[in-house]
């Protein structure tokens, strides 16, 4: 059942990246490129609890799983909001990120006996040099970053930035609470591709139509 729940999630979050994929490739806005990339490794995490599940966990499970879900999530969700803050530097500095992200996830020595079910906790696998202080520094960032841009333009897009706000509070419950089980987990990661993608495609809100004075009549 938690591998199910976990592949149910995989499936959400890929299918709401591609439609903000698609969304780029018509208006060209390049933060729904990076959101479209978050939302596309958010998909490949719960696709390794999945495999993790249903094969029983591994190195390489958990080495899919760590990459995507703790070292490229939400760096590239914080960057996707600075592009929309208008920092245009936030693009090359994204890139550059995700190559190191995933050669340090490809590069960094996995030890320690996994369970078959329940996400292994990264300190029983993984040195804090370099891939658990990378992703400490890095998901504190892009969290950082998402949740100050939508707090500063709440007014402006009070709905939008609402639900991106309560997309991260639950992207971070999935990922963070592991003692609810993969399913748990899994069920967060859908709940907050699931927010994360609303708050991305909601309208900015409509300028409120002041009524006019009556003007007095001249006599």
């Amino acid at each position: 059942m938690d591998a199910l729940i976990a592949f149910a999630a995989a499936l959400l979050a890929l299918r709401l990246a591609g439609l903000l994929a698609a969304r780029h490739r018509a208006t060209r806005r390049p933060e729904l490129l990076a959101w479209a990339f978050s939302l596309g490794a958010y998909a490949v995490a719960a696709a390794a609890i999945a495999w993790g599940e249903a094969a029983g966990w591994d190195g390489r499970a958990f080495r899919v799983y760590y990459a995507a879900g703790a070292l490229l999530t939400a760096p590239l969700l914080g960057a996707g909001s600075l592009l929309l803050a208008g920092v245009r530097r936030t693009a090359p500095v994204a890139l550059v990120y995700a190559g190191l992200a995933v050669g340090v996830a490809l590069a960094v020595p996995i030890h320690g006996v996994f369970t078959a079910h329940g996400i292994p906790p990264a300190q029983d696998h993984l040195a804090f040099l370099p891939g658990r202080l990378l992703a400490i520094l890095a998901n504190a960032l892009g969290t950082l970053a998402a949740a100050a841009v939508a707090l500063r333009s709440l007014r402006r897009r009070p709905l939008g930035n609402a639900l991106i706000l309560a997309g991260i509070a639950a992207a971070a419950t999935g990922s963070g609470l592991a003692g609810l089980g993969a399913a748990g987990s899994a069920v967060g990661i859908a709940a907050g591709a699931a927010l994360l993608y609303a708050g991305f495609v909601a309208p900015p809100r409509l300028p409120s139509l002041k009524r006019s004075r009556p003007r007095a009549a001249t006599r």
